[in-house]
């Protein structure tokens, strides 16, 4: 099928599910969402929900939108990230057996070919070695054994934020022995509980340790939920990702989760002004429209 393609990515600016999703379910109803420009912010995009033909979900916390499920009417898949840390790393992460149980709830009811698991980012130092994350890999296939069929992981990148929290993270750079201990361990524990594993827009594959090659939202993904075909890369990612072009409606900096490892966010300080400017009936996550604003229906 031909026509312009529209997928929704809730969201990689910010977890809109797990601090935003009244602001989410309100402009399903009202029908549009305004989104600004992060680089130039008086252009502002309308999106109108009835052009989206499928949502992205990438969030750490189900738990909110789960009421809500029947209310988005459009195919979804669900990214949920479960990674092993704790507070020092992870200060507003909720404890991880709640996220599981949501995680069950979501594939219930969507199915478990459309819940993708990320094991994301994996990072090593005296308390996270690496014997720690076979253990916590493994643990978390049994429990999700049968809820998910698709994990995804991938290395620390190293953002302004990584930078900033080099001190707490206390990073120990990965050895070539490293990458084949997890790729040969992490294959076969998934391989083991029905799921495969593969890496995100990563240098390292890790294909010679039984990885599958894939993209996180792939042009067959894509086509099983819209049942369209011509799709565009998402030119807005690196040069290692060749995922199909989304429309992100997020804002930078306005995630409270504040992991030391985030790429989306640089400045708590920001991030809780952003906050404090969230209205939960504007057309915009952040802020409201002023008459500045340019407004540029997207297609």
């Amino acid at each position: 099928m031909g026509g312009e393609i529209m997928i929704l990515n809730v969201s990689g600016r910010t977890d809109i599910v797990a601090y935003y999703t009244p602001w989410f379910l309100n402009r399903i109803k009202a029908g549009f969402f305004d989104v600004r420009n992060p680089f130039f912010p008086k252009q502002v995009s309308r999106i109108f929900y009835r052009d989206v033909d499928a949502i992205v979900v990438c969030t750490k916390n189900p738990i909110p939108i789960i009421p809500h499920l029947s209310e988005i009417q459009k195919p979804c898949v669900f990214h949920i990230t479960i990674t092993p840390y704790k507070k020092e790393i992870e200060p507003h992460v909720p404890p991880k057996g709640k996220i599981i149980e949501a995680v069950k709830q979501v594939s219930n009811v969507i199915g478990k070919r459309f819940v993708y698991i990320r094991y994301d980012p994996i990072f090593l130092n005296s308390t996270y070695t690496l014997d720690y994350h076979i253990r916590a890999f493994r643990h978390l296939c049994e429990l999700l054994d049968g809820y998910t069929t698709h994990i995804i992981v991938s290395f620390l990148d190293h953002y302004k934020n990584v930078d900033k929290n080099k001190d707490i993270l206390d990073e120990h750079p990965l050895t070539e022995k490293d990458y084949e201990f997890i790729g040969s361990n992490f294959s076969a524990i998934a391989k083991e509980h029905h799921m495969t594993v593969q890496t995100c827009a990563e240098h390292r594959n890790l294909k010679e340790y039984g990885f599958i090659v894939d993209d996180c939202i792939s042009k067959n993904l894509a086509y099983l939920l819209t049942k369209k075909t011509n799709f565009k890369e998402w030119k807005a990612r690196n040069k290692m990702c060749h995922c199909v072009e989304m429309v992100d409606i997020g804002a930078y900096n306005s995630c409270f989760h504040k992991c030391k490892y985030c790429y989306a966010n640089y400045s708590e300080e920001k991030i809780e002004s952003n906050m404090k400017q969230h209205d939960p009936n504007s057309s915009l996550l952040i802020g409201t429209l002023s008459d500045e604003d340019q407004i540029k229906t997207r297609k």
